[in-house]
């Protein structure tokens, strides 16, 4: 397979997750839904979060019981240090931002305090829905690089069920990113949804590129462990606000996005990977 044809199907299987984005310009639902909704997004990002501590954890686990201590004394801080920053770059970066920043006024009276919530909610839920695209970004780096690899070296088929599993998986990765959007009632514009398209599938082909090139262990233990940390901090996030508007409701979506995770992931297990 040549160079061109590896990016185009790379391209493919990142950019299928534009097929779950314009749900988050849903509008039209009720409060019950949209809250199940909420608890769908976070369902599938905690399926993946199980999926990428499994393969980041591997290489460094591989390096321990074949006694390779110079991979592991490598791989060991890479995986440490990603996922600190990962997790607590969500903390403290949005923090520091705010405190260089004053919000404009808007206008006059108790309207203007109804329109800066408003505004606030809108600039919150926007940017905490990018930052789950910016996680699920990092993970698909990994798979690309996967797809790359399995390309450079021959394995022509495997690469083929790759972009297969990889692409149906992307999909549902897009209503993750969207679940936050539908629970506050945002709607998204559609210069918003190819941003986070680009940024959440985009990386999938960087990786195919990346991966045909040259496989960097330390590489893929790094983005692993960064999209590891960044999606557990969004999880806590759904979760908090989903048990504070209905606990029930939250957790039968976590069930069902977890479920629809799986399922996707299955096709990747039939293919050996």
């Amino acid at each position: 397979m040549s160079m061109a044809e590896t990016a185009i199907l790379g391209a493919i299987a990142g950019f299928t997750i534009y097929l779950g984005l314009p749900f988050g310009r849903l509008q039209a639902a009720s409060t019950r839904l949209k809250i199940f909704l909420g608890g769908v997004s976070a369902g599938i990002l905690v399926f993946l979060l199980f999926d990428i501590l499994g393969h980041a954890t591997g290489p460094v686990e591989d390096a321990l019981v074949a006694r390779d201590w110079g991979q592991l004394v490598v791989l060991g801080p890479v995986y440490v240090v990603g996922f600190a920053a990962g997790l607590l770059g969500l903390v403290y970066v949005p923090r520091w931002w705010r405190s260089r920043t004053t919000p404009p006024g808007i206008g006059p009276g108790a309207m203007a305090v109804a329109e800066a919530d408003g505004a606030v909610l809108r600039s919150e839920t926007l940017g905490l829905a990018m930052t789950i695209a910016m996680g699920i970004g990092l993970h698909n780096f990994s798979e690309g690089l996967a797809i790359g690899q399995s390309a450079a070296t021959g394995e022509i088929s495997l690469a083929l069920l790759l972009i297969v599993g990889f692409g149906l998986h992307n999909a549902t990765e897009g209503f993750g990113i969207c679940g936050p959007l539908v629970a506050n009632g945002v709607r998204p514009s559609w210069g918003w949804i190819g941003l986070a398209g680009l940024v959440g599938g985009g990386p999938t082909f960087l990786g195919t590129i990346v991966g045909s090139l040259f496989m960097s262990p330390v590489l893929f233990v790094g983005f692993l462990a960064l999209a590891a940390g960044a999606i557990l901090y969004v999880v806590g996030e759904l979760i908090v606000a989903g048990r504070r508007m209905s606990w029930d409701l939250t957790l039968w979506g976590v069930f069902i996005g977890f479920i629809a995770g799986l399922g996707t992931d299955l096709v990747l297990v039939a293919a050996g990977a």
